[in-house]
């Protein structure tokens, strides 16, 4: 009798939805360096420029306060996921999953045969064949090549792709970066090749993590005990042990036990575990297993006995899966937070950075006819052009109120030209003629606020680029300024 028959319709398969999902991530992360919106793209973080290209608007590095933003996007992201859907982050998106599907399924089954079906991934070829070396050989040098992609790939993020192969062009003068380039792409042959998933079982730490983060709602890869029988019994020291092996033996234990001891889930699994255990640590959410029970299942008019589900659901039986619980809602709103605190930042961005040093000597005095002065302070401006093209640049001095226009610049005396990502060092002197201070004992310390701009097009001071830096102008006392009443 066909499923269609029995009324049983079985859905594409996980394993198809996960591989629309790797090309998806592949396409984003091989693409996003070649994307450039006003020069800029969507991430890189180059130490050679000391620049931040963020949402395609580029950051100095005196602005990586929104990096520990960014990695509590990373973190709370990935923990949301853990919490909602389990280790469906390793399953779906994890690089070394996504490598090892790779070479796995599409090098070594569907390209070159060396694996007999994808469905069996406990059993390695026969390595005693000629043919079957041939084939590994043949294998391990087509990933090294996509290793060494992988690795320029990352790159990208940290030095622009143009200039990436114009590095390249000269090996000799950018050995760190090739070194970083065959290090990576050695590191991905052996994880991928020889370590394998025991990285996901034994080296990454996430799977510590993710058993702090589930609660009962969590949702998961669970064998149904209730309708598939029991499997296995654990021991008090929680050990594992068999109870059967054959559909016999269960159905004289459990006449109502559906499982078919086929054991489709147990060959199919690629961290090696047995789904009937219960949950392991070693479980990535592949949901391999529930495609292969859902298709023997399938074939018998029945729903599969490996879901995707929560304990709440499936094991403890006390109803629905809840999505949206308050630990999820508060997951959501933290994320929403610090985006919209990102895109706050990212949108007060400096457009021009300029700090500010008073130099070692305090002033200068220059001395008149009829009692006539001026006193001059010096600072060293050190300003940078973010924009991207050259500008030009000026200042304006805000004196506090009641001595208004009484402090002026006399140097640089007209607007001056700044390139991008060359720091400019200017000396500014500011100047007074008038009596801004009239005290016996000390020199008197005066705020001021400085005023830099950039020129638009038409010579007016732009209201965009645009800061102001708080300073002291310092006005000597009365012996000092030598003034005659």
């Amino acid at each position: 009798m066909s499923e269609e028959k029995k009324g049983i319709k079985i859905p594409t398969p996980w394993r198809i939805k996960r591989y629309y999902v790797y090309a998806l991530a592949t396409v984003v992360a091989l693409g996003l360096p070649w994307i450039h919106i006003n020069g800029h793209q969507f991430f890189m973080l180059s130490f050679d420029k000391m620049k931040l290209d963020l949402a395609f608007v580029q950051f100095d590095m005196q602005e990586l306060y929104l990096m520990p933003f960014l990695l509590m996007l990373l973190f709370l992201g990935i923990f949301g996921m853990t919490v909602m859907g389990g280790r469906v982050f390793c399953g779906w998106v994890c690089p070394q999953t996504v490598f090892r599907v790779i070479y796995r399924d599409l090098i070594e089954t569907k390209l070159l045969h060396l694996r007999k079906r994808i469905g069996n991934k406990q059993q390695d070829p026969d390595m005693s064949k000629a043919e079957n070396k041939v084939k590994k050989l043949l294998a391990i040098l087509i990933w090294t090549m996509l290793a060494i992609v992988a690795g320029a790939d990352f790159m990208w993020y940290f030095i622009p792709p143009e200039t990436f192969f114009q590095y390249i062009m000269h090996p000799a003068e950018h050995t760190t970066m090739l070194g970083f380039v065959f290090g990576i792409a050695a590191f991905l042959v052996y994880d991928i090749v020889i370590l394998k998933e025991n990285f996901c079982v034994y080296v990454c730490p996430y799977s510590r993590v993710q058993s702090v983060l589930y609660d009962e709602h969590t949702v998961m890869a669970l064998y149904d005990e209730h309708r598939g029988g029991k499997i296995y019994d654990d021991d008090e020291h929680g050990e594992h042990h068999k109870l059967v092996n054959k559909q016999k033996e269960l159905q004289a234990v459990d006449p109502s036990a559906e499982c078919t001891t086929c054991e489709k889930c147990v060959t199919v699994c690629p961290t090696h575990i047995d789904i009937r255990q219960g949950l392991q640590l070693e479980c990535i959410n592949c949901l391999e297993c529930v495609d292969a029970c859902t298709t023997v299942m399938g074939k018998l008019g029945k729903p599969s006995l490996v879901t995707w589900s929560s304990d709440y659901e499936i094991v403890e039986r006390k109803g629905k899966t809840k999505y949206f619980r308050p630990k999820i809602i508060a997951y959501i709103v933290l994320l929403v937070g610090i985006m919209l605190a990102l895109a706050y930042m990212g949108t007060t961005k400096e457009h021009m950075l300029l700090n500010i040093n008073k130099e070692t000597r305090l002033y200068s005095i220059r001395h008149y006819e009829n009692n006539k002065f001026a006193v001059e302070n010096s600072y060293i401006f050190l300003l940078q052009n973010t924009e991207g093209k050259a500008m030009k640049y000026y200042f304006d001095v805000i004196s506090p109120k009641g001595m208004e226009g009484k402090i002026k610049i006399i140097k640089p005396s007209k607007p001056f030209r700044v390139v991008p990502d060359v720091k400019k060092k200017k000396i500014v002197t500011l100047k007074t003629t008038e009596m801004l201070a009239d005290n016996t004992r000390k020199d008197t310390v005066i705020p001021i606020k400085i005023h830099a701009y950039a020129l638009d097009k038409d010579g007016k001071p732009s209201k965009v680029i645009s800061v102001y830096r708080d300073t002291i102008f310092i006005f000597p006392k009365e012996d000092v300024l030598g003034i005659k009443k």
